[in-house]
């Protein structure tokens, strides 16, 4: 708008000023007239909102209306027209010769690491873990960013290599850590909310490289499960821009399931009869390696099994999955899956989700907070809604609590000891093949 000699006037509260400011300038645009208001706007009274834009721009001290006002009205200088990104300069490719203990300080002191010790990925060890993959060292893997603001960072094999081995992994992991990279997928997405990722690897890699989808495999107790889930998180901050608190991450608490991000295998070899391998769902092949990416907040326990009864299970579901976001992951252990096939009838995981999306039903007390519209008209005596107001407190509601378009995703994982399952309000993002990255 600016280069076409409009003026603008974002709008922003005081708490992200660092962020915008930092946007703004990687965009070539440092003079952006910005103006703020008091943090936070989300979830405050009306009246309280328009009582910030009445006061002082907490940060310039002026007036917001006459910021607005001036900000709209003066010409715009030919600096204020620029945009683009600034041209970064290239990283050199190796560091200066030093101790062990004086280049682990000099990561750490440059944000190169998740907080953990790591393995200095040296030349030699780089080298090692390449034979992991057929691919040319600067062969281009992708592209990542933090956040659709961001810019994009592109990087090549040799630099998710040496991430790799920062993570502690293996050379024959490192197809399905190139898998993750190529999806573009950060593990570290910059907003406010605080969300994790996860990770499913499903195929014949799973054994090939001794990855653990029974007991514990969602615990640190497999160095592939967690190496390869530690090396998504190390990709996301030092080759995606991320990880750079109040710029490129805003988590207000953050996600402790960042470290890892849920990596793990689904268990194939105990799928009820029927049931495909999560990947072949999203349009891979069969026998073919891959790795699916997940988004949410957080995994709860859902139960020790239902023995196939499904409305229990949607109860459950339906206790868990109320407010804005409702998006189901189940993972469950073999026994409980196999309860759904025998003794529920659901012959696929996609008969199971269907049923669950149509008929988990909603809490009422969600579901008047998120239905305002239909409270009115529960109040002005239109059906069903009055019916269903005159409901006793925590009264369950015969209409879906979950969206519609977004499929209930199933997982089987765990190694039998209890009939248990866990759900998660995680939704798939990508699927990729990891014999590409042979």
């Amino acid at each position: 708008m600016e280069r076409m000699g409009v003026p603008t006037a974002p709008v922003i509260t005081q708490r992200f000023q660092e962020l915008v400011k930092t946007i703004s300038w990687k965009k070539g645009m440092p003079k952006q007239r910005f103006t703020f208001v008091p943090h936070p706007v989300a979830g405050r009274p009306p009246d309280l909102c328009n009582q910030y834009v009445r006061d002082k721009d907490p940060v310039t001290g002026k007036a917001i209306v006459e910021e607005l006002v001036a900000a709209l009205t003066s010409p715009l200088t030919v600096e204020e027209k620029r945009t683009g990104f600034l041209t970064r300069d290239p990283q050199a490719r190796l560091l200066q010769p030093d101790t062990p203990t004086n280049l682990m300080n000099l990561f750490e002191k440059n944000g190169w690491t998740d907080g953990l010790p790591i393995i200095l990925p040296t030349e030699e060890r780089v080298t090692e873990m390449l034979k992991g993959t057929s691919h040319k060292a600067d062969e281009i893997v992708g592209t990542m960013r933090p956040s659709p603001p961001h810019e994009a960072w592109e990087f090549t094999v040799e630099m998710v290599a040496a991430n790799a081995v920062m993570a502690g992994a293996k050379p024959q992991y490192l197809p399905v850590i190139l898998a993750l990279a190529s999806t573009g997928t950060t593990s570290l997405f910059s907003s406010t909310t605080s969300f994790a990722r996860m990770a499913v690897v499903n195929g014949p890699i799973i054994d090939e490289i001794e990855m653990n989808g029974g007991i514990g495999a969602m615990s640190p107790l497999n160095k592939a499960n967690a190496s390869i889930g530690r090396a998504w998180t190390l990709i996301s901050r030092n080759l995606g821009g991320g990880a750079i608190p109040g710029q490129t991450y805003l988590g207000s608490q953050g996600n402790n399931l960042n470290y890892n991000n849920i990596c793990f295998p689904e268990r194939e070899d105990r799928l009820p009869a029927g049931w495909k391998p999560f990947s072949e769902q999203k349009g891979l092949k069969h026998g073919e390696s891959a790795v699916s990416t997940f988004t949410g907040w957080e995994i709860v326990h859902g139960g020790f099994g239902t023995g196939g009864n499904k409305e229990a299970l949607a109860r459950t579901i339906a206790r868990y999955s109320t407010g804005a976001y409702r998006q189901i992951t189940l993972l469950l252990d073999p026994i409980v899956a196999n309860d759904f096939k025998d003794f529920g009838g659901f012959q696929t995981k996609e008969q199971l989700s269907e049923w669950l999306l149509k008929n988990t039903p909603s809490p009422a007390e969600g579901y008047w907070r998120d239905h305002r519209d239909d409270l009115q008209k529960a109040k002005s005596g239109v059906e069903p809604f009055a019916t269903w107001l005159k409901y006793p407190e925590g009264a369950l509601l015969p209409v879906s609590s979950l969206t519609s378009d977004i499929p209930v995703e199933i997982v089987v994982v765990g190694g039998e000891t209890n009939a248990f399952m866990q759900l998660g309000d995680f939704r798939h993002v990508s699927t990729a093949s990891i014999d590409k990255w042979r």
